[in-house]
């Protein structure tokens, strides 16, 4: 199962997206916080639908305890990423990790030793991607490369 990691997610209805995504492509969702709002906001939910309760949703304190249950290299998407979304090689249990809205992932994180650092191609001197039209750019491409096989 692949994963979608978002950490320390800002926008209600981005999430509520993405919860959406993750249940129509059978992948989970890892939320780290702080979260910028409660589990249950009316916009989240709104956008999520009924899909809630059809998706793997874990939330971590914190990036450390998120990591520490893994043992596997992990992409970040950023505008600072080194190489392009679509010219990665993606193994089965892909693991996506993407920034809070406003300020993107800390350096810490995108250049931690697991972590390979992915960027969406943008036209010059724009500054970022609408959060939940980002992972199901990326998202899709990691399944295309999987032959649309939703483990």
């Amino acid at each position: 199962m692949n994963e979608v990691v978002l950490y320390q997610p800002e926008i209600p209805p981005n999430t509520g997206n993405i919860i959406r995504l993750c249940s129509n492509t059978n992948s989970s969702l890892s939320l780290i916080e702080p979260l910028g709002f409660e589990l249950d906001n009316k916009q989240m939910r709104r956008a999520g639908l009924d899909y809630h309760e059809t998706t793997n949703i874990r939330i971590y304190k914190s990036f450390e305890e998120w990591l520490d249950e893994r043992n596997q290299p992990f992409f970040t998407v950023s505008t600072r990423g080194k190489t392009l979304y679509h010219e990665q090689h993606y193994t089965s249990n892909c693991i996506l990790m993407f920034g809070p809205e406003t300020r993107g992932l800390p350096q810490s994180i995108r250049e931690h030793a697991k972590a390979t650092s992915i960027k969406i191609p943008m036209a010059q001197h724009q500054r970022s991607i609408n959060l939940s039209n980002a992972v199901a750019i990326c998202l899709f491409e990691v399944l295309r490369k999987q032959d649309f096989l939703f483990s």
